[in-house]
């Protein structure tokens, strides 16, 4: 028998200053997986997408997000597939991501549109402006490009990626996570395993994160991610896939990279990136700062940003 965990926390009395909840939810359905939509801003404002990174949700923007919104912009984002309140999936896959994507920008406006994505969802909008240039108008991304660094015989790489012992693991490893539920603690102890990834963000904020991104069970708080999820799932995808194509991107760009390496963040270097961005795009290292950009600095991101959009 599991033993309830006793708290006497209501989550309703926990905020963070700026914070503001989605104005609406939605749900789009993207190939039969619900995908949870969130909005800020008047729905009659154009619109701007914001597109979370791996193992985030789109609460991740709930002081960024207003901010633009406040200044005239219609500001979409949503929970991948697994993550968030989104349906959790059979499998996963970085296209299926890109697919779902898609499909929400399919459900807002058939026009470009501009879109500011973060790590992982930098990634994948990278890959759907090179396969649809004219489906995004403007892309920002914050600590989300590409690594340069020597990529492997594409072949063999393949090879070792997908024969049968590997896709025999990620199948047992599927199959195992079928029945698996994340393990239950306090809202604290919650926030302490998010700190664990995070130092750099305040004590506060994590806790306030819990009660959006988690669940309340009776037997303690579990954080929603599906515990299948694997980054970039099963299937075919490295960065410097993406490196090789980025200077014929045809699309507006604008680059952030941190310089204060933490566990989620990718590592990239803004003077090894440079030879690779596209004529015309803009590249900015922002000193002193985490992954989490936009949370360490959201006023400063979001001033950045609407100059970007301008």
């Amino acid at each position: 028998m599991t033993q309830a965990i006793a708290e006497d926390i209501d989550p309703f009395t926990i905020s963070y200053p700026g914070a503001r909840r989605p104005d609406r939810h939605r749900w789009v359905n993207s190939y039969g997986v619900h995908i949870h939509v969130c909005e800020w801003g008047q729905i009659s404002d154009p619109p701007l997408f914001l597109v979370h990174g791996g193992s985030d949700f789109a609460g991740t923007f709930d002081v960024f997000g207003p901010l633009l919104a406040d200044e005239g912009w219609r500001v979409v984002s949503w929970d991948h597939r697994g993550h968030g309140d989104s349906d959790h999936a059979t499998l996963y896959g970085w296209d299926a991501d890109v697919r779902d994507g898609l499909s929400v920008l399919d459900s807002t406006r058939p026009d470009p549109v501009p879109v500011i994505a973060h790590s992982k969802g930098g990634g994948m909008m990278l890959q759907l402006a090179d396969a649809l240039p004219r489906r995004i108008s403007r892309l920002m991304i914050i600590d989300g490009l590409p690594t340069p660094q020597p990529a492997p015989d594409i072949t063999n790489h393949e090879q070792r990626r997908m024969d049968e012992k590997a896709v025999g693991e990620w199948l047992d490893h599927r199959r195992k996570a079928a029945s698996a539920q994340r393990k239950p603690g306090t809202l604290h102890e919650l926030a302490d395993r998010r700190a664990k990834m995070n130092p750099r963000l305040p004590r506060q904020w994590l806790e306030y994160l819990v009660t959006i991104g988690a669940r309340r069970d009776p037997d303690g708080w579990r954080w929603k991610l599906d515990p299948a999820i694997r980054f970039g799932g099963f299937g075919p995808w490295r960065p410097e896939w993406s490196l090789k194509r980025l200077s014929q991107l045809d699309v507006p760009l604008f680059g952030m990279t941190a310089t204060v390496a933490e566990e989620m963040g990718w590592g990239t270097k803004a003077d090894s990136l440079r030879p690779y961005m596209p004529r015309g795009s803009k590249l900015l290292e922002m000193e002193e700062t985490g992954h989490f950009i936009h949370i360490e600095r959201p006023h400063e991101v979001a001033r950045l940003a609407l100059e970007f959009l301008s």
